[in-house]
């Protein structure tokens, strides 16, 4: 719990006005759509470059395809805009919504003018700051990704800012999750209030809210141009409120049950047919009450309970007014903050499973976070959501230093394999645990991980794949490479692909004795050596290039080594002009 701090402090600006800057900027974009983004500069050191982009009123904008707009990221480009956009070891693609991905491209990407302004203030070594309210927030989400992506890894030392205001969610989990591994997460901070609709409105299926939503964007439209536009609010505001969080309530209440361990299969059975949004948050959020308070909260499995649950209505009165007051206060953002950055009454939510379960609590910093908590409305039952979303980070961090612990012992046993061959199976229980996200999300990213998971890759595939063929499963169940490998050698294998950004399937360097068993039996059977020619040149590429780079040792090389013996057999022509020639006979 963080208390009398500035904001900009806990999530480290250089100032509280800058916080003020980027939402004014914000919501002036509204005010000339016909920009793409605008620009504007602040001082200090160093001083920081503010790209500001506008949101958008027409319904095409906001959702492409139904039940939910989503789409998959699309890594085929050359080079791809977001290729850390995955969990690597499970080699699942993010998705992020169609249109918002779209709009970002077209309007944004599309423009050399935008690429060259970056581009510029990247070179003069300024801060660059991306900012943007409601779907504004989106297009600065995508374009401080592609910024990190394009620049933070090689050329910029100065990472990016995204400051977004009143922001729908944007990714998925796999989304959530890549940050987190890139410690990219951050650099994103999101201002919510607490009852503005818009953060949460993607939680609901498109065909539930599709037509009382062309009522609210007209809404929207006019009052971004004024305080007060004609006709007031829409009748469809409090449809659409009660549709859009009984959704969230849905898709909270699923995900709390996964948090608390729950095997409850009543939830299992309604989830196969009743489709839950796949949006989840991520980076910081801060939760402003309405009251001049702001909560700041970073773990995304709380901040998806508490965009459900510091929402719902209780009385007939919050009935009534509630929907309303959630399309107001998706503009009310300017005027909270300067309020509440004077008052700088600010709570940090971090040891989330101490959080207090009672209203009632007063006394020392449990008085002061349960104050933040009722200012948000939270239950009994939301709390204890809260509490179980640390509870699950926390046993994160206990998989985590166990696994470090055994660090050791796995180099000790693959010391020890390097002369008696054999083989240690910690790194199997670390795969499972990766397939059920039960590590931090940074962990495949770490460097002593990647080099120690190449180290038992190169040192113990061979091994079974000696056995594998020893053992003929290859008539059986098919050849090694796409039926019989093991997760644990193409988990390890995708983490160095992706620390030394290589391209997918490259680093084959521990499983080329496979292609060594296929190719021998290929050429010995009726296909003959034509067949697989082109095969056979790919290969001695890759084993020209591993050996000239010290990925694969000499000896495979050797006279009596299985390659050399199967190579013999290629060929004469062949052998005289093979990129391997020099290195067989040396």
């Amino acid at each position: 719990m963080a208390s009398g701090r500035r904001v900009a402090d806990i999530i480290g600006l250089r100032e509280d006005q800058l916080i003020n800057k980027a939402c004014s900027c914000a919501m002036k974009a509204h005010k000339s759509p016909e920009n793409p983004y605008i620009i504007e500069k602040t001082l200090g050191s160093p001083e920081t470059i503010l790209f500001s982009f506008p949101g958008s009123w027409s319904v095409s904008d906001w959702f492409a395809q139904k039940p939910f707009g989503e789409t998959k990221i699309n890594r085929s480009g050359h080079p791809p805009k977001f290729p850390s956009l995955r969990s690597i070891g499970n080699d699942e693609v993010a998705t992020v919504n169609e249109a918002f991905l779209r709009r970002f491209e077209d309007k944004i990407l599309g423009s050399s003018d935008f690429q060259d302004k970056v581009q510029s203030a990247v070179t003069e070594r300024k801060q660059i700051l991306f900012t943007g309210h409601s779907l504004g927030g989106s297009t600065a989400i995508l374009a401080t990704l592609w910024f990190l992506e394009r620049f933070f890894k090689s050329d910029s030392k100065i990472p990016p800012l995204c400051l977004t205001f009143g922001c729908p969610l944007t990714g998925n989990r796999i989304f959530s999750h890549a940050l987190g591994r890139e410690n990219w997460a951050s650099y994103f901070i999101h201002f919510v209030m607490r009852y503005d609709i818009v953060p949460r409105l993607l939680l609901a299926p498109i065909p539930s809210i599709e037509q009382e939503f062309k009522s609210i964007l007209q809404f929207f439209a006019a009052k971004s141009t004024t305080n007060e536009p004609a006709g007031g609010v829409p009748e469809a505001a409090s449809n659409f409120h009660m549709i859009v969080m009984r959704n969230a309530a849905s898709v909270a209440t699923h995900a709390a049950c996964k948090l608390m361990g729950s095997a409850n299969m009543l939830m299992e059975t309604v989830t196969s047919f009743i489709a839950l949004s796949p949006y989840k948050p991520f980076g910081t959020y801060i939760f402003c009450t309405g009251n001049g308070k702001l909560v700041v909260l970073r773990n995304p499995d709380a901040v998806l309970q508490l965009l459900s649950y510091s929402s719902q209505l209780g009385s007939e009165r919050e009935v009534a007014e509630i929907p309303c007051l959630s399309l107001h206060q998706h503009f009310g953002y300017e005027n909270e903050l300067q309020e509440s950055l004077e008052m700088q009454d600010v709570v940090e939510l971090k040891q989330l499973e101490t959080l207090p379960l009672s209203a009632e609590v007063t006394g020392g910093d449990s008085a002061t976070i349960n104050s933040a908590l009722n200012d948000l409305g939270l239950s009994t039952r939301a709390r204890l959501c809260l509490r179980a979303a640390g509870e699950l980070e926390k046993r994160k961090q206990v998989n985590k230093r166990n696994i470090d612990a055994r660090e050791k012992d796995i180099h000790n046993a693959m010391n020890e394999l390097e002369t008696s061959y054999r083989a240690n199976c910690e790194l199997r229980k670390i795969i499972d645990m990766l397939k059920r996200y039960e590590l931090p999300d940074d962990f495949e990213g770490q460097r002593a991980w990647v080099e120690l998971g190449t180290r038992y890759r190169r040192l113990v595939e061979p091994l079974d794949i000696a056995n594998y063929y020893r053992q003929l499963k290859n008539e059986d169940t098919g050849p090694y490479v796409t039926k019989g490998r093991p997760t644990r050698y193409r988990y390890t294998q995708r983490w160095r692909e992706h620390a030394e950004k290589m391209p997918a399937e490259s680093s084959g360097e521990s499983h080329f004795w496979a292609e060594v068993e296929e190719l021998s039996a290929r050429t010995d059977s009726r296909e003959g050596f034509e067949e697989v020619k082109e095969m056979v040149l790919k290969l001695e590429r890759n084993i020209q290039k591993w050996v000239n780079g010290g990925e694969v040792g000499k000896d495979v090389l050797l006279e009596e080594s299985t390659l050399v013996k199967w190579w013999k057999t290629l060929p004469q022509q062949h052998k005289l002009e093979s990129c391997i020639s020099g290195l067989i006979k040396n």
